[in-house]
């Protein structure tokens, strides 16, 4: 595993990876890593929060360890459950022996018959630290949210039927979270934090021509700053970064140099997600 010195090697190798982090994030990343505390992330959507852990999995060369929050997420999808069907052949293997029933329980409740989810298996990685992205957790219910302070404050698991399973090798955790709802006080307080908001123009016009370096110059500033427009409208979806990718991508696939209007209109699907918002734009004159 590739080991971080310093916040400049940080912003350098994630540079290479055409992600432009800022020193503040960088710094938040470095101690995330040397003090070996989750990070939580919040921020709009498509700001960049879940991409930085693709990107500093391969920058550490280990493995990634995704768990997508949604509601209803329960111990069996997130932690681990029991091979039930291969317990029940198990015990009638164990048919006519001489064992008891106390070995008999041991030997089926072993990590042979144990489902890892992704939780568990980010604790049992034997060789090196892997990097658990527990994403968008603001989805999950709030008893979710309290079962992972084990995790994050001790980085062991308690399974009743075989005990306390305590890490080999401590995952560096990264949370995510869209806001919409509050987390809690008491998961905040195990987790270092940094909220990550749309960067400015300069900055989204450095990220976009990370991803597109042959971009024409012109068209560059010109779609950044429509987007920035449009972020300061009333739009049921803001575009994130990511939106903005996509949009530069479409017109440069047209061979479009500059903005015009029927660039906007074969377009304005890479970048507005939904008929009211395209309807507004154009309502405002904005396209």
């Amino acid at each position: 595993m590739h080991t971080i010195q310093s916040q400049q090697e940080i912003i350098d190798a994630l540079d290479r990876m055409n992600y432009v982090a800022a020193d503040a994030f960088a710094t938040s990343l470095f101690l995330m890593l040397k003090l070996q505390k989750p990070l939580l992330l919040e921020g709009p959507p498509g700001v960049g929060k879940t991409e930085v852990a693709h990107a500093l999995a391969k920058i550490l060369d280990t493995k990634l360890i995704r768990l997508q929050c949604y509601e209803g997420l329960d111990i069996n999808a997130a932690v681990y459950e029991w091979n039930y069907q291969k317990q029940l052949l198990g015990i009638k293997l164990q048919e006519g022996t001489a064992l008891s029933i106390e070995e008999k329980e041991k030997h089926i409740f072993s990590h042979e018959y144990l489902l890892k989810r992704p939780l568990l298996e980010s604790i049992t990685e034997l060789y090196q630290s892997p990097v658990l992205l527990i994403d968008e957790l603001d989805r999950s219910d709030e008893e979710f949210e309290a079962f992972l302070l084990e995790l994050l404050s001790a980085f062991q698991i308690s399974i009743p039927e075989m005990g306390t399973i305590k890490a080999k090798h401590k995952p560096y955790v990264i949370l995510t979270s869209n806001r919409t709802r509050e987390l809690s006080d008491a998961l905040k307080r195990r987790c270092l934090y940094h909220w990550i908001d749309y960067p400015d123009l300069a900055l989204e016009m450095q990220i976009v021509q990370k991803h597109l370096p042959g971009i024409e110059a012109s068209l560059l500033e010109q779609v950044v700053k429509t987007v920035q427009g449009f972020r300061q409208q009333k739009l049921a979806k803001i575009p994130g970064v990511s939106e903005t990718i996509d949009w530069a991508q479409s017109l440069m696939t047209l061979g479009y140099r500059e903005l015009n209007q029927q660039a906007f209109d074969q377009t304005l699907g890479a970048i507005l997600k939904s008929t009211d918002d395209i309807n507004q734009v154009k309502a405002e004159g904005l396209v």
